[in-house]
């Protein structure tokens, strides 16, 4: 998938920069990378170059860009200094011609724009449907029926959430023209691609998937731009534990309000065999501390139709999808509808207790399966309930809030595969949190998680040693 985005002559590059370059034309043969890299190189002098051209005496320093900038500071500051310089009194002085050529400049441009009106109401009166699309997508509108017409997850049915997004976000595209989205080369795995769509590239202005190139951090700061232009909903797709590439960008857009929308995908340890340096135990917690930014990790497939609706429902600010790479089963307890308003509100009961409650399972993403099951084997006493969007559900009410966790009932276990720190908020001083306080493991994503304690088995054992 790279070619699309990466078509420099790298050899070119390096031999533009004084470098030697040698091309192998199969870079699987090993016998020819080595007789490359022995072949006799040239010497140069490029590092006694670089070396004779540093200052040589204190005289040299005081001319420097920095020092000659204290200067200005101190001429500003210094109304001798300023007369010395023939700098007028004025601080911030304007002159006359200046102001003038800005003034009949504002004049012209106020004709043009007058000029400009008139055009676009010629074209909105002849063209009412998209009129309507852009003025939509000025004002970031989103079909109030949204989720409505995302059809419902076949029961039994089990799937990645990487997988039910990319199909959640066809039926988004199709009610939202002005979405479109892009992957960091990763579309085959963030699965995020348009159908139908088309490439935007210089010769299609109207594609509306991006090949942003293996490249988050520029990723990131074009979703900003394109969000700050206003008339497109941008989102962007990568690996989670690349989050760290484009953190500066998602912190920009949560400061400034931006309805960015990240797609974080091979969301925990489970990603299995690419080992530690890509399973993101500390990633999820570490977007979660980012104010302004909402993290939706959902559990099936109807909680990632509800995260994706409610991340073009917010207006506000960026949010952030983590999603799975291996499969999750669509769970039982709560109707598919209650699924999507839970995730919605950030947090609901998935499974309600049938007996006088006992003991709460908190839990997010592919670790709910876990505490579902082992509210099973606990009895009819045990509440699971299911926290996607922390961000969301400390938004809503007190009386909310309590009514998915009743303050009587202290007896609580949360389970998440990353890093436990922010869970205790819920669980409180007499609960317990599982997770993952260290870097994981290469093997089996099912293997990782088992050795790392992310089973109900465990979340069993942990809630009876409450007592």
């Amino acid at each position: 998938m790279a070619k699309v985005t990466q078509s420099e002559d790298a050899a070119a590059r390096f031999e533009s920069q004084g470098w030697e370059a040698t091309t192998v034309d199969d870079y699987h043969d090993i016998a020819a990378v080595i007789a490359a890299w022995r072949q006799p190189r040239r010497t140069t002098t490029a590092s006694r170059k670089r070396s004779s051209r540093r200052p040589k005496s204190p005289a040299a320093s005081r001319r420097s860009p920095a020092r000659r900038r204290a200067t200005a500071r101190a001429a500003r500051s210094s109304p001798a200094r300023r007369e010395g310089l023939g700098l007028p009194a004025e601080h911030f002085y304007v002159s006359g011609e200046t102001r003038a050529f800005f003034e009949a400049l504002a004049g012209e441009r106020a004709d043009a724009y007058a000029a400009w009106e008139k055009t676009f109401e010629a074209w909105r009166e002849a063209n009412a449907d998209l009129a309507d699309r852009l003025t939509a997508a000025l004002g970031n509108a989103v079909p109030t029926d949204l989720s409505d017409r995302i059809p419902a997850f076949a029961e039994g049915s089990s799937a990645a959430t990487r997988a039910s997004g990319g199909e959640v976000i066809q039926h988004i595209a199709k009610a939202v023209p002005h979405l479109i989205t892009g992957s960091a080369d990763l579309f085959g795995s963030t699965k995020n691609y348009l159908k139908g769509e088309g490439d935007f590239s210089a010769e299609n202005r109207t594609g509306r998937n991006i090949w942003f190139g293996i490249r988050e951090h520029a990723m990131g700061a074009i979703c900003n731009g394109i969000a700050y232009d206003g008339i497109f909903r941008p989102s962007g797709a990568t690996f989670a534990v690349f989050a760290d590439y484009l953190r500066p960008s998602i912190r920009l857009a949560s400061l400034a309000k931006l309805p960015v929308i990240y797609i974080f995908t091979h969301d925990s340890v489970g990603v299995g065999e690419d080992g530690p340096t890509h399973q993101p135990v500390e990633t999820v917690s570490g977007l979660r501390v980012i104010p302004g930014l909402d993290v939706i990790r959902p559990a099936d497939a109807e909680e990632a139709a509800g995260a994706f609706t409610a991340a073009m429902d917010r207006t506000d600010g960026p949010t952030a999808l983590i999603l799975t790479r291996q499969n999750v089963p669509l769970l039982s307890g709560a109707a598919g509808a209650e699924k999507r308003e839970g995730v919605r509100r950030g947090g609901y009961v998935l499974v309600k207790e049938s007996a006088p409650l006992e003991a709460i399972l908190l839990a997010s993403g592919s670790e709910v399966q876990h505490a579902a099951a082992a509210a099973g084997d606990l009895g009819p006493g045990v509440r699971v309930v299911s926290i996607p969007c922390m961000e969301r559900f400390d938004r809503q009410g007190e009386a909310y809030r309590h009514e998915v966790l009743p303050p009587d009932c202290q007896k609580r276990v949360a389970i998440e595969a990353g890093v436990g720190g922010l869970w205790w908020k819920y669980v409180g001083t007499a609960g317990k949190v599982i997770g993952i306080e260290r870097f994981g493991i290469s093997a089996p994503g099912d293997t990782v998680m088992e050795e790392l304690g992310m089973t109900a088995a465990n979340v069993v054992e942990t809630i009876k040693s409450l007592g």
